[in-house]
Parts: structure tokens; C-alpha cells; sequence
């Protein structure tokens, strides 16, 4: 009998969707998750066919983190353990050249705070919560989560919510920055859907560019920034992408991103 994948995929209209499979856990993450997902990111990202990435989860969680069952007992230190699975998953995501959307579905836990916060766009469906919970456990957050928490929320409020471990709903993440859009529970699948081929057609070419520069300027002066801009503006504006762009916008027409051929 065969089981069931950790990682489920679907393509449809250049999106593919990476849904963590472990609903009986809340998809809590294990080892066999953390890199299969990383794998499957790594290979969206050589496909041509794939323009933006959806992370999902199964069943009534999104992720409720680490699945300390599968730590328990283990020879591996936990700065091991981090450089071994959530370090570079994060950093596959963050450098990925293609837009990840992280749809949360339901609660995000500890490190799945952490995945949820790691797309470049965050959308939630109403009944979803987040809880930087790592405080309960005497640990700090990991997988990114303090540098990405107060860049959207500030110092402050960032580690309020970490030495507390309080639950965010879903209206008031959306007011703090957490997330980009909630949508009815009843319709999030659709509307992450219909959303992300929205995105799909947009010029991928520049938005991999936008993504590069908006994170290198994460940690450069502004005088390092203008370079850089100045450097991908050329990269660019050489690229196919624009010249159709332009002749979409004098002949006022829309631009059509999407080469079928590839």
C-alpha cells in the first residue's frame, strides 16, 4: 500500500502548488517534509513552467511546527538540526526567482510561523491564526523569524509577540502587515488560486529582478540600492519582457507575459 507523499503537488496555469500533506499532525514539520519541500521549490525553480509558487497545508493547519516526536532522542544538536533542514528551506524560499505566495489555511505554529512569514506574499484564509509559540518551550524563534517578524511589525511588537507567544487572528495579522489578504474560509483554495494566476501573468522575468533587488536591499544603503537598481534596470529593460510591455501600452492593448512555447 502506498502512503500518502508529505509534499502534494499540483501545476495549474503556471502555478504549482506545494501542499504540505501531515493533517493528522497539523502538518507539523518533519525531516522528510522540511527537505522534500526545499527539493520541490529547488526544482520549481529550474521549470519553465512553473511562474509562482503557492505553500499550503493540508486538512485544518497550515503548519504547527517542529514535530518534536521526530526530534525526540536524536544525536544532532539543534543548530545541527537547523542547518540541516529549516536554514535551508528558508533561504530556498527567500532566494527562489520566483514569487512564493504562502497561503495559510489554518494555524502556523512556532516554525510554521516562521514558513508563513517567509513568502513574498502572504495570504490567509479567515479562520487561520499565527503564534510565535517557541517562548512556551524556552527556546527562541527560529527559521527566519527574527529577521523577517520585525521588519513587518517592528522591535517592539515583534518581540511582544515572541515572550508572550500570543495568538494572532487572521483581521488583526492583516492589520499588523502579517498578511496581505484574508479570504473566506469557504473560498480560500479558489481565491489562492484565481490570485496566484493573477500573478502568473504578470512579466516574471522582471518581478524575479524585483524580488532580487527588494532583497538585497534588505541590508544596503541606499547609495548600494540606487547601484543595483541601476545595474537590473538595464537587465531588465534588455530582456523581451519589455519591448512587449511597451508595444502593449502603445497600442493599448494587454501585454501578454506568457510565452506557451517557453
Amino acid at each position: 500500500m502506498t502512503s500518502e507523499p508529505v509534499i502534494r503537488t499540483q501545476l495549474k496555469a503556471h502555478v504549482l502548488t506545494l501542499t504540505l500533506n501531515r493533517p493528522d499532525k497539523l502538518n507539523a514539520a518533519n525531516d522528510e517534509l522540511l527537505l522534500t519541500l526545499t527539493r520541490e521549490l529547488q526544482q520549481a525553480d529550474e521549470n519553465e513552467a512553473v511562474r509562482v509558487v503557492v505553500i499550503t497545508g493540508a486538512g485544518r493547519g497550515f503548519c504547527a511546527g517542529q514535530d518534536l516526536g521526530d526530534v525526540a532522542g536524536r544525536d544532532m544538536t539543534f543548530t545541527e538540526h537547523l542547518h540541516h533542514t529549516y536554514n535551508p528551506l528558508i533561504r530556498t524560499i527567500r532566494g527562489l526567482g520566483k514569487p512564493v505566495l504562502t497561503a495559510v489555511n489554518g494555524v502556523a505554529a512556532g516554525a510554521g510561523a516562521s514558513l508563513a512569514l517567509a513568502g513574498d506574499i502572504r495570504l490567509w484564509a479567515q479562520g487561520a491564526s499565527f503564534i510565535e509559540v517557541f517562548s512556551n518551550i524556552a527556546l527562541i524563534p527560529d527559521s527566519g523569524s527574527t529577521w523577517t517578524l520585525p521588519r513587518i511589525v517592528g522591535y517592539h511588537r515583534a518581540f511582544e509577540l515572541m515572550a508572550l507567544a500570543e495568538r494572532v487572528r487572521a483581521d488583526d495579522a492583516l492589520k499588523l502587515g502579517l498578511c496581505e489578504h484574508v479570504f473566506p474560509d469557504e473560498t480560500f483554495a479558489d481565491d489562492v488560486q484565481a490570485y496566484a494566476e493573477r500573478l502568473a501573468a504578470r512579466p516574471a522575468h522582471a518581478l524575479k529582478l524585483t524580488k532580487q533587488a527588494l532583497m538585497a536591499a534588505q541590508t544596503s544603503t541606499l547609495d548600494e540600492a540606487l547601484d543595483q537598481e541601476a545595474i537590473l534596470q538595464q537587465v531588465a529593460g534588455d530582456h523581451w519582457e519589455h519591448k512587449e510591455g511597451v508595444e502593449a501600452f502603445r497600442a493599448k492593448r494587454p501585454a501578454q507575459f506568457i510565452r506557451e512555447e517557453g
